[in-house]
């Protein structure tokens, strides 16, 4: 496979990772949007898996022959908020999809803008249509999503403007989504975490503690109001204390170990890491402004500062699936060389 093919191919997982919110709205170049054919077939496998949801249905082709047809689909948390569900599909449904065929004819790789099963469509109705009422936030708590001025600025590429030092700025010049650690189903830590487009959840279960969860991240931020509380060993996820100005939060992590892309797309974290964050509520609740300085002596040659704007969601449980490097090698091997 040639570079720029791979490179090209790539950018789509982290497209794919930032979320999109229908089942084919970030399909592969090799797609063939003139080519949309509708297909009935019996369900082999429905993965309710990240990086990416796949669905394996034999079915025939044009000619008649029955193959196993790969079809691509979202991520579980954009689906989620189509109303698709890891109980959606079992193996022996027999469905119907309309979707684009692969531009190379006799490949069965297709992907899904609908998809029927006993006459109903799937995802027709949103997740989250059984709780439309957003409530205003009075402690930080509830279920956010990033919402940046004039709309998401997706974050596909290393920042041109931060004070990288040389060690960092051979790595952001050699950047290649290949090495995304996403594809080895590994999770960055702060502040790469906090700044994907996934909804958060921010919890105060006691007096002492306030938990940040993310869609599709199995392990919370424990941020403890308690400063004296013992850091326990380095982590991805370091050690967060917390404290109260006024009314903003304010978020200090240390502990870290070495984290790829721990820092942004692209960029390296080390284990001096040294993160602190200031939240403040705005919009009479319904908005929460993250204000995050980023020092690391390895990748940074002074502090870095940058902001983010999240918007109040409607209380839900969040999304969570499980990462397999099959899922992974399936959405790679989406965009194949033509």
């Amino acid at each position: 496979m040639k570079q720029s093919v791979w490179c090209r191919k790539l950018l789509f997982v982290a497209m794919l990772l930032a979320g999109g919110h229908a089942i084919a709205h970030h399909s592969h170049a090799t797609l063939d949007q003139n080519d949309v054919r509708v297909l009935t077939g019996t369900v082999v496998k429905y993965g309710w898996q990240m990086p990416h949801v796949f669905l394996k249905v034999k079915a025939p082709n044009l000619e008649g022959k029955l193959v196993e047809y790969s079809i691509e689909m979202g991520n579980p948390p954009s689906m989620a908020r189509e109303g698709w569900g890891k109980e959606s599909l079992k193996p022996g449904d027999v469905i119907t999809w309309q979707g684009a065929h692969d531009k190379n004819k006799n490949r069965a790789y297709a992907s899904a803008e609908w998809v029927e099963k006993d006459g109903v469509r799937i995802g027709t109705d949103s997740g989250e249509a059984e709780n439309t009422v957003v409530s205003p936030s009075k402690d930080f708590s509830g279920v956010w999503t990033r919402d940046d001025p004039g709309g998401f600025k997706p974050h596909y590429l290393p920042p041109t403007d931060w004070p990288y030092t040389p060690m960092a700025k051979a790595l952001v010049d050699a950047f290649n989504e290949s090495q995304n650690p996403a594809l080895a189903c590994k999770d960055p830590g702060p502040p790469k975490s906090t700044i994907l487009p996934y909804p958060h959840r921010i919890v105060r279960p006691d007096a002492n503690t306030i938990l940040l969860e993310r869609d599709m991240l199995p392990t919370p931020r424990v941020v403890h109001l308690d400063r004296s509380a013992p850091a326990g060993e380095p982590s991805v996820m370091g050690h967060s204390v917390g404290w109260f100005e006024g009314e903003q939060l304010v978020v200090e992590t240390t502990n870290f170990v070495a984290d790829a892309w721990g820092s942004h797309t692209g960029v390296d974290s080390s284990a001096q890491k040294h993160l602190l964050e200031r939240y403040s509520l705005t919009d009479g609740g319904l908005g929460l402004m993250a204000e995050i300085t980023l020092t690391d002596p390895v990748y940074l040659s002074t502090p870095v500062t940058f902001k983010h704007y999240w918007k109040k969601l409607p209380d839900r449980e969040l999304v969570q699936a499980p990462c397999t490097l099959e899922s992974s090698q399936l959405w790679i091997e989406g965009g194949y060389n033509e």
